[in-house]
């Protein structure tokens, strides 16, 4: 048996790349997108109410993941990308059905779009549909997880002073908190855990309209070294 799913909307988020996305939603607040609602969903009637909701969940499609044989185990990063366990029991992007769900902060309310923080989807991702955020259901005192225990330990983000100007500048023109997201989104280590970065090598993603290019001068701290447009 098989049935059919229509998107009601599309995020548009700083983030172009699936590299350095955060790998949960929340881990970076600085991270903000806005999802725009698709017809017929877009009159203003479907989200009626929401601006007495501070988060929402959001079902979506991992829309650059979709496959067409399933995978029953896969590799999840938290394990360092070298230890395969059986995907229901990870949130790793391959999915079954290619569908991910993430909790969102809702920031405001118009009628045909969804202002968002503190995401972890990459842009053009496919909506499949909005609930509510409810506290005293979504919380669970005792609840646990012995594969993911506790965040990711953080690693230092240092700049150069060139490239922490550039990114004050741009994140005027953005009218974004670009410096934040930056350090957020890099604090969280990108890289593949069983990756030693050598101090020579230069890492990249992009943030909005952004290039932010970084190294490891050893392999517990980061340095941003040049924050520029993408090349045409």
């Amino acid at each position: 048996m098989t049935y059919s799913v229509s998107p009601i909307g599309f995020v548009r988020s700083c983030f172009k790349e699936k590299f350095a996305i955060p790998r949960q939603p929340q881990l970076a607040p600085a991270a903000r997108g806005v999802l725009e609602l698709v017809a017929p969903f877009d009159q203003g009637d479907a989200v009626q109410g929401l601006e007495q909701v501070s988060h929402v969940w959001l079902l979506f499609l991992f829309h650059q993941a979709l496959e067409e044989k399933p995978r029953l185990k896969v590799r999840p990063p938290r394990l360092g990308g070298n230890k395969s366990m059986g995907v229901f029991a990870t949130r790793a992007t391959h999915r079954p059905n290619g569908i991910g769900q993430s909790v969102v902060k809702l920031d405001r309310v118009e009628a045909h779009r969804l202002f968002i923080s503190g995401i972890d989807l990459l842009d053009g991702t496919p909506i499949l549909d909005i609930k509510p955020y409810v506290p005293y259901a979504d919380i669970i005192p005792g609840a646990r997880n012995d594969i993911a225990s506790a965040a990711p330990q953080l690693i230092d983000v240092q700049w150069a002073e060139s490239a922490l100007q550039q990114a004050h500048t741009h994140a005027q023109r953005l009218d974004e908190p670009l410096v934040e997201l930056i350090e957020q989104c890099l604090a969280q280590d990108p890289r593949p855990a069983y990756q030693t970065p050598a101090p020579e090598r230069e890492y990249g993603a992009q943030f909005w309209d952004l290039d932010v290019r970084w190294h490891y001068p050893t392999p517990e701290q980061i340095r941003v070294l040049e924050v520029i447009p993408v090349s045409a």
